[in-house]
């Protein structure tokens, strides 16, 4: 390669990261707006139930179960502000391998709410789509119990949408995977930081 060819791919390597990181940020900014009242609304009910004794369970699949991860784990462990009781019910291999082979893969999530969770507690479904079986599984079984549920979802909310099993959904209008979980990764920390301010207090 020649140094006029590498200059060349290097502008053009360039030029798309500077797309991409304008795409981003225009999502990330629609998003925020768009979900402020929704994210407000959430974190008031959510601030209610923990002062009350409310535990938080957060769920999904593939890499939205690495984002539950961090949004229990910044509720658990903040690096400031008060800590409140928060699981990712994705993250332990041996309860969801067993559920699944033992029960089928749909109800690795709806088990483990039915075992835990109860009324008062808030349960929190992250999806690309808002298709998953076993996401929409464990929002129903949340609802049963008398959970408050939150769903994330990219594009127009898949079957999030439809149904009575979310109290509060939470849309990243975008068909990008990146661009949703970077947002939805956002919104998470948004939520947090809104709990907080509505005065939460463990129970």
């Amino acid at each position: 390669m020649t140094s006029n060819e590498a200059g060349a791919l290097l502008d053009e390597l360039a030029a798309c990261a500077q797309v991409r990181a304008a795409e981003s940020v225009d999502v990330r900014t629609r998003a925020l707006a768009a979900n402020a009242e929704p994210v407000a609304a959430a974190a008031r009910e959510m601030a209610r139930r923990f002062t009350d004794g409310g535990r938080l369970f957060v769920f999904g699949n593939g890499g939205s179960a690495t984002d539950a991860a961090t949004v229990a784990t910044l509720f658990a462990r903040p690096p400031d502000g008060i800590a409140l009781p928060a699981w990712s019910l994705s993250a332990d291999e041996a309860v969801l391998t067993a559920v699944g082979d033992d029960c089928g893969f749909e109800s690795v999530f709806a088990r483990q709410l039915a075992a835990r969770g109860q009324s008062g507690d808030i349960a929190v479904a992250i999806s690309g789509g808002g298709d998953s079986p076993d996401l929409l599984a464990g929002l129903a079984e949340a609802r049963r119990r008398g959970m408050y549920t939150i769903g994330f979802a990219g594009r127009d909310g898949g079957g999030f949408v439809h149904g009575d099993t979310v109290d509060r959904l939470l849309v990243v209008d975008s068909r990008c995977p990146h661009r949703i979980h970077e947002t939805q990764a956002l919104l998470g920390y948004a939520l947090w930081l809104s709990v907080h301010q509505h005065g939460a207090v463990g129970g």
